[in-house]
């Protein structure tokens, strides 16, 4: 069954959206992929909110700026990057090879996607060291205070409404996806349910007790799983391509629909130079998205200097950028242009291997959801200025999901709402705000270097790459009504 162009467009969000999620972790932050995050990136201690004990990016994205002394931090230079790229990796990479199948489908197509992916996750690790940079020049711990004293106080409630709609359209994302793999995974246990059955019973005995939880501390075991997951999956890829077990003679050559039995082309390299190499672009666009909790990773950091900083950036992005590479790459060269918007979904369900992995990515979905739940929620509280009583929050809880639900079972296009989100805030959190806020430092600190002054000229040439991939992602979106 292959999954619609809406949730192939959700897909491409979870990997950055996941880097909105706060994790419960202990002692240390702990990043999740789609899984238990802790920044997905977020700081190791949990954020006591009233009487809501629950780690959250909007708690500290809106909490008033503090002048306080900000405590020296306790996580290692190794912790940090292990939990960057559990946060900026997440079940969306799987979505990557579909970005490759939409301009070419012949082998040679590769060499010019993983220059993209290498470029734009190096631009994205750059925007990320920014903000850290901004945050070391103004004794700053959120992207909101950062904003506040490089930019403009008064307007730091925009980085707050972007990262909560960025956030209200991850767990959108979720609600799709788990809609699309419950009945993929009943059908490989032999039941038939629709999609509107599956995702309700979902919802109602899963998703919501687990939105209503008052300290989503007790998730933190289920952190790993998606990490673990993912090393899973990119591993049997691998295996499966190697061993040729899809190819026509393959082991499991004839077990899918024949839509999704690989198939291979003449357009390779050149046709990145198409419009429809945009899709990739928006994808990537909001891959490696972790930005907003760069300030928590500077904090964090025992030994706070910024070179300690700029290793635990430029290691979890190339990290990250060699396991995007190594999925989308494989991915692709398995398929060719029969590639699903979700990979798995190229695989046979009589493949035990693969099927581990769908298993996986599920049980990641699912415990990572009341993670961006939360954050979506507090968002949501903090931005109408509500009271944050057990009997708001939980009905806040319930219209949220309820609405969640429904637009998740009842917009025919979602992806126009999902992939203007991307090309707008998106690229807007990961390149163009960095921008503004780095200029403002520099032109606030008495003792900036003239490497410095030029290095603002850099960063806003990259603030309009950003925002040029933003405007062809639009363009595209709008093409695709």
């Amino acid at each position: 069954m292959q999954f619609s162009k809406a949730t192939l467009l959700a897909l491409s969000l979870v990997v950055s959206t996941s880097a909105f999620v706060p994790s419960a972790s202990n002692g240390m932050l702990r990043v999740a992929p789609t899984v238990l995050p802790s920044p997905m990136m977020m700081s190791s201690k949990i954020i006591r909110h009233k009487s809501l004990v629950a780690p959250s990016f909007m708690a500290a994205a809106v909490d008033e700026v503090a002048e306080e002394k900000i405590p020296e931090g306790t996580a290692t230079v190794t912790e940090l990057i292990f939990n960057l790229v559990k946060g900026i990796v997440g079940a969306g990479v799987l979505s990557l090879p579909v970005g490759i199948a939409a301009w070419a489908n012949a082998p040679s197509a590769v060499v010019p996607a993983m220059v993209l992916i290498a470029a734009i996750g190096g631009l994205s690790g750059y925007g990320f060291a920014l903000i850290g940079r901004c945050c070391a020049y103004t004794n700053s711990k959120s992207y909101r205070e950062a904003w506040g004293k490089t930019v403009n106080k008064s307007s730091s409630w925009i980085p707050a409404v972007a990262v909560t709609f960025k956030t209200i359209s991850a767990i959108l994302a979720y609600s799709m996806i788990l809609g699309d793999t419950s009945v993929s995974l009943l059908a490989t246990a032999g039941f038939n349910v629709a999609k509107t059955p599956a995702l309700l019973a979902l919802t109602s005995t899963v998703l919501l007790p687990l939105c209503l939880l008052k300290n989503l501390s007790a998730l933190a075991p289920f952190s790993l799983v998606g990490s673990l997951g993912m090393i899973y999956t990119a591993l049997a890829m691998v295996v499966r391509y190697v061993t040729k077990a899809y190819t026509k003679t393959g082991r499991f050559g004839t077990d899918c629909a024949e839509a999704l039995r690989p198939a291979f082309g003449s357009v390779g390299a050149e046709g990145i130079l198409t419009p429809s190499a945009a899709i990739l672009v928006g994808m990537l666009s909001t891959a490696y998205m972790a930005h907003f909790n760069a300030p928590k990773f500077y904090n964090e950091l025992k030994e706070k200097t910024l070179p300690n900083y700029y290793k635990v950036v430029s290691t979890s992005f190339g990290i990250s950028i060699g396991i995007f590479a190594l999925v989308a790459a494989i991915g692709f060269l398995t398929f060719g242009s029969a590639t699903s918007g979700l990979i798995l979904n190229n695989y046979s369900t009589k493949d035990t291997l693969m099927s581990l992995s769908r298993i996986a990515v599920a049980v990641s979905l699912v415990f990572s959801y009341p993670l961006a739940f939360v954050g979506a929620r507090d968002g949501i509280s903090d931005l109408l200025k509500l009271k944050s009583t057990p009997k708001t929050q939980n009905t806040l809880t319930l219209a949220i999901l309820s609405a969640v639900t429904f637009a998740a079972l009842n917009i025919a296009d979602v992806s126009f709402v999902l992939a203007l989100a991307g090309a707008t805030l998106g690229n807007a959190l990961i390149y163009i705000f960095p921008a503004l806020m780095f200029r403002g430092a520099i032109k606030g600190k008495n003792d900036a270097t003239p490497g410095q002054k030029r290095e603002v000229k850099f960063a806003l040439g990259s603030a309009a790459v950003g925002l040029l991939m933003g405007i062809l992602g639009v363009k595209m979106t709008l093409a695709a009504l």
